[in-house]
């Protein structure tokens, strides 16, 4: 196993509760290499670099500090202390009360001991992964999924849910993960021991901007703008790399850190999107912006090592992304901070949320169309037989139902089911899981100031992306005029899908002939008749919604490829 270069952010694993010395072995030799950050009676805590607690209390009863210098050292009894493991982190005793201050104001997790619990959370959206296993009155966590799979019981027991989600929607839902027994922390939850009960419980909250609901505050696109140079004065002095892609969220991006006299350099590459029209947007826009410019080019041939990379990587949680993997590969080398446009869509103009949607009269309608936007449309022919697609439709339902039923009624529902869901589970993983590790991102619009003045201005405002276009101006109206893949103003010229390319039709073809083999009733009888054809079939899948079915699909075989030799009789709960 090839694991991320953990630079900026540190791979982390441990556990809380009852902890067996054997399995927490098992754990820290299973990933990247660790060292002991933290050894108690009820707590360990391992990671890839040094990782100090942002505030620690003297220990109780004189044993030492608990911080560990090897593996060996004798858990004891630390005092109350706290520790946190995303980018943005706090310092010092900076955050007061409740875990979740800490989880919703850093968009980091965090393992914290109070003197009576010992509290393992997520960040407020859950953006950085933690995942973790129960057993034997434990709980053994890890930042990645692959690790914890030491303790799970061989054969894995598949988790259908996951994929059912992962195939309809391209990320899963809740805490799935593909394996029952590993499951993800979600956002705004954390797991805890209780000291003096000997007991694991779950623990649930609500984030800030569900706690304090965002009424509209009437904000003017100039009073948002000036927010975001708020914002991005806790970058001043670092060298960017602004990638530009065409669209509204790089664009306005870019131009605020070029009026702020920052170090800039932007890049665009294909989003293998058949068009390459961000390229020739882009272009026009760090031209007037005065801004050096590269295009990072990318090859056919390289496809299929990318597209498994990418799916290694990310663990096979979404298919999303194969395109940004030669991008991530020279930012890795580039040395400067990227500023990533993560929702920038949702809370700025109602991306992914419908005209159905903000009309919609009752809950169920309005659940109905949102999930609508964000399920896979319907392919040119089923891809899926009618006994596996009226289950996973179902459960996706349902599933979608449960991840979202928090925020029912909020004024903000819709961006933030998207944010939730969408951006969480799918979106983030380019910056946070592709980048992130090795170099450092930020994302502006994750930043609490910026969110939560966002999310006051109504959705009725930001329909068709009137409001954002305000904002564009504001920023700078010349660049707020050139064309945007938004709404794009010209024909559209039609380039070559480097997904469709023949080296990614073998690729794809081998992955769905394993699909065709292991679960026969998974695919229509149409696409069984394709994979039959041979790769070349596969050309007439050129569609949006054929080819976002075709990398689901193909993600599917890949996964059942890696673990052929770990994994039960995929016997599908359809049959």
């Amino acid at each position: 196993m090839q694991w991320p270069t953990f630079n900026v952010r540190p791979y982390v694993c441990g556990g809380l509760g009852h902890l067996d010395e054997a399995a927490l072995a098992a754990l820290q030799a299973a990933g990247p290499r660790v060292r002991p950050a933290l050894r108690t009676r009820e707590a360990a805590l391992f990671s890839s670099a040094p990782l100090p607690p942002y505030r620690r209390s003297p220990e109780r009863g004189g044993a030492g500090q608990g911080h560990a210098d090897s593996r060996d050292a004798e858990p004891r009894d630390a005092g109350t202390w706290a520790f946190a493991w995303g980018e943005r982190r706090p310092a010092g005793k900076d955050v007061q009360g409740s875990w979740i201050a800490v989880a919703e104001t850093y968009e980091t997790p965090g393992l914290i001991d109070d003197g009576d619990r010992v509290t393992l959370h997520a960040g407020g959206l859950g953006l950085v992964d933690v995942y973790y296993l129960v057993s034997g009155g434990a709980v053994y966590f890890s930042s990645l999924l692959e690790p914890l799979l030491s303790l799970a019981r061989t054969p894995y027991e598949i988790d259908w849910e996951a994929w059912a989600s992962i195939v309809q929607l391209t990320f899963p839902l809740r805490d799935d993960t593909p394996y029952a027994q590993v499951k993800r922390l979600a956002g705004a939850s954390a797991l805890v021991f209780d000291k003096g009960r000997g007991a694991l419980s779950t623990d649930r909250r609500l984030p800030r901007w569900l706690r304090e609901e965002p009424y509209e505050a009437g904000r003017s696109a100039g009073e948002i703008l000036e927010i975001l140079h708020e914002v991005y004065k806790e970058f001043d002095g670092r060298p960017l790399l602004v990638p530009v892609s065409g669209g509204y969220d790089s664009r306005l991006l870019c131009s605020v850190a070029v009026a702020r006299g920052a170090d800039v350099e932007s890049w665009t590459t294909s989003p293998d999107d058949g068009t390459d029209t961000d390229i020739a947007f882009a272009k026009a826009i760090t031209r007037e912006l005065g801004v050096r410019h590269r295009v990072i080019g990318q090859d056919p041939a390289a496809y299929p090592d990318d597209a498994l990379a990418v799916a290694r990587r990310l663990e096979f949680l979404t298919p999303h992304h194969a395109w940004y993997a030669p991008f991530a590969r020279e930012v890795h080398r580039a040395g400067r901070t990227l500023v990533d446009g993560l929702a920038g869509g949702p809370l700025l103009k109602n991306f992914m949320v419908s005209g159905a949607a903000l009309t919609a009269s009752t809950q169920a309608e309005r659940k109905a169309a949102l999930l609508g936007s964000l399920a896979l449309g319907a392919p040119s022919v089923p891809f899926l037989s009618e006994p596996a697609a009226e289950w996973i439709t179902s459960t996706v339902g349902a599933a979608f139902a449960q991840a979202t039923s928090m925020l029912n009624g909020h004024r903000a529902e819709l961006p933030l089911s998207v944010l939730h869901t969408r951006t969480a589970r799918g979106i983030a993983r380019s910056a946070v899981n592709l980048v992130g590790p090795e170099v450092s991102f930020v994302a502006p619009f994750m930043h609490p100031d910026f969110f939560d003045a966002a999310l006051s201005v109504g959705v009725a405002r930001k329909d068709g992306g009137r409001f954002y276009r305000e904002v564009l101006h504001a920023a700078n109206p010349r660049v707020a005029a050139l064309p945007s893949t938004n709404v794009v103003k010209q024909p559209l010229q039609r380039v070559p899908l480097r997904s469709a390319a023949a080296p990614a039709r073998v690729y794809g073809h081998e992955m769905l002939t394993r699909v065709a083999r292991a679960v026969p009733s998974m695919l229509s009888e149409p696409l069984h008749a394709v994979v039959a054809e041979g790769p070349d079939a596969l050309a007439r899948f050129n569609g949006w919604n054929d080819r976002f079915w075709v990398r689901s699909l193909v993600l599917f075989g890949a996964w059942l490829g890696d673990y052929a030799d770990r994994l039960p009789d995929p016997t599908p709960p359809w049959d």
